[in-house]
């Protein structure tokens, strides 16, 4: 038996059954990673037919994108981790007002990220560096995104609270009908209608011709079915997390007690995010008057280099999990294996990925763009990228064990510190030299430091801070006063 009740349950876990386990749950976190690229590789390719200028405009854009969602999920995170811990001791009724309580928090919070997202989206792009021709562009195309937060944080929300139940196949499985939803909804919402021969026969096919707005109408359709079905499943067929009955009538009410303790988890998660974007938003700022062709290339070769460091968070999700649900089992030993297991198993996998990525760099970015002069430039950064990626994998799996035993100050100043310290100053002496090549030198510079790092606060064991005392309180079905000392 493979199953997550192991860990409830105390049973013992020998090797094999670990890395069952370990696979069970990465395997299925790896394809929603992988299929929530694609799907952006999508949708990068598609636009890339449109033309450098609007490559460029969305290249331009991504960086504040993932500022806002990055936000968004990582307010989730606090308390899908307060689940975790709470199914790991059992504590289902305890799970199930953390989930009722994040339901309130968490909508509120998109909300107010969608509002700050509208309010900002006409200037941004003006303050990003972009060129007058490509901001009308690049504005359309962020509004319509944040406009969408309150529901693409739903989606979050549940996805993070089937994981902490160990339930990896149905956010895997449903991130992949949201790729293929996106590839139907670009393709007619994005060309306008056209001719396409097939087998000897042509067709008329019908189109919006809206470009990159309908670029990003696409993709957010395609998010929002899927959040409706996501949160459907977790509130009515998830056990352990269902609100039927009696439990859907209970309060929503979010008390003192957990959000304390979801800011005390997601805040420093939520911080570290802003000032990791930050940075990337100056990284942009620095590539942006080396050209278009710069521009549009480090965007494309960034989501390029997704595909190879995607199964690393995948495998940091279970990380979370395992290392979560262990935590509020009180099996601390068993924490630390998980964590050394996963993290290594993160650096085995992307490594191989690393190889792929470095061979088919050049065939990687041909397939998102027609532009040789943008494809030739994407690829040689992508090689370079391609040697930091075992040690890029470290610092992505050892934090998403972390972050399962709820430590996310130190994590978030060692990922400030090394971004800040270390990337961002050598981009910015290495730019105007070397161009967009020095760029990419200084970002595989500090992901390998940032590896080096994590993997030394692993070994230390630091990071696994036991509550002073073993919860023994009664279950308190409004999550008040459990593992407060933790």
């Amino acid at each position: 038996m493979t199953s997550i009740k192991l860990i409830q349950d105390g049973a013992d876990m020998n090797l094999r059954q670990q890395l069952a386990l370990t696979a069970k749950l990465s395997a299925p976190a790896i394809m929603a990673q992988l299929s929530t690229i694609l799907m952006q590789y999508i949708d990068a390719s598609m636009v890339g037919r449109l033309g450098a200028g609007e490559s460029a405009s969305v290249g331009l854009m991504n960086s504040s994108l993932w500022l806002f969602w990055g936000v968004c999920s990582m307010i989730t995170m606090g308390f899908s981790v307060q689940a975790a811990h709470r199914l790991g001791a059992k504590d289902f009724a305890g799970a199930r007002s953390v989930l009722r309580q994040g339901l309130v928090a968490c909508a509120v919070a998109g909300a107010f990220m969608a509002l700050l997202g509208v309010a900002i989206a006409v200037p941004l792009p003006h303050w990003l560096g972009g060129d007058d021709a490509i901001c009308g562009g690049a504005s359309r195309y962020f509004i319509i995104f944040v406009a969408a937060l309150p529901i693409l944080t739903m989606n979050y929300l549940a996805g993070g609270m089937l994981r902490s139940a160990g339930n990896m196949k149905v956010p895997g499985l449903l991130n992949v009908a949201m790729c293929v939803l996106d590839v139907v909804f670009n393709f007619f919402l994005i060309f306008s209608t056209r001719e396409i021969s097939l087998a000897g026969c042509t067709f008329t096919v019908p189109g919006a011709g809206l470009g990159i707005t309908g670029a990003a109408l696409g993709t957010v359709l395609a998010e929002c079915v899927i959040a409706g079905v996501m949160m459907w499943y977790l509130v009515r067929r998830q056990p352990d997390l269902m609100l039927r009955g009696e439990e859907a009538r209970k309060s929503y009410r979010p008390t003192r007690t957990v959000l304390a303790r979801a800011a005390r988890i997601g805040m420093p998660m939520t911080a570290e995010h802003i000032i990791f974007c930050g940075a990337q938003i100056t990284i942009t700022v620095i590539v942006a008057p080396l050209g278009v062709v710069a521009i549009a290339a480090n965007a494309f070769a960034v989501t390029a280099e997704s595909l190879c460091y995607m199964p690393g968070f995948g495998i940091g999700e279970a990380a979370t999990t395992l290392c979560g649900q262990s935590y509020g089992a009180g099996r601390y030993g068993l924490v630390k294996r998980f964590c050394h297991l996963t993290t290594f198993l993160g650096m085995l996998i992307m490594s191989v990925m690393a190889v792929v990525m470095y061979i088919a760099a050049p065939q990687m970015m041909r397939i998102m763009t027609p532009v040789n002069a943008i494809a030739d430039l994407g690829a040689e950064v992508l090689r370079i990228e391609a040697w930091a990626e075992p040690m890029y994998a470290a610092s992505i799996v050892a934090y998403g064990a972390f972050v399962g035993v709820g430590d996310t100050l130190l994590p978030a100043v060692m990922n400030f510190g090394s971004i800040w310290l270390v990337r961002i100053p050598l981009a910015a002496l290495m730019a105007p030299h070397m161009g967009l090549r020095g760029v990419w030198i200084a970002m595989c510079i500090e992901l390998v430091f940032r590896g080096l790092i994590f993997l030394w606060r692993m070994r230390t064991g630091r990071w696994l801070k036991k509550p002073k005392e073993k919860s023994a309180v009664p279950v308190d079905p409004e999550g008040e006063g459990w593992l407060d000392n933790g």
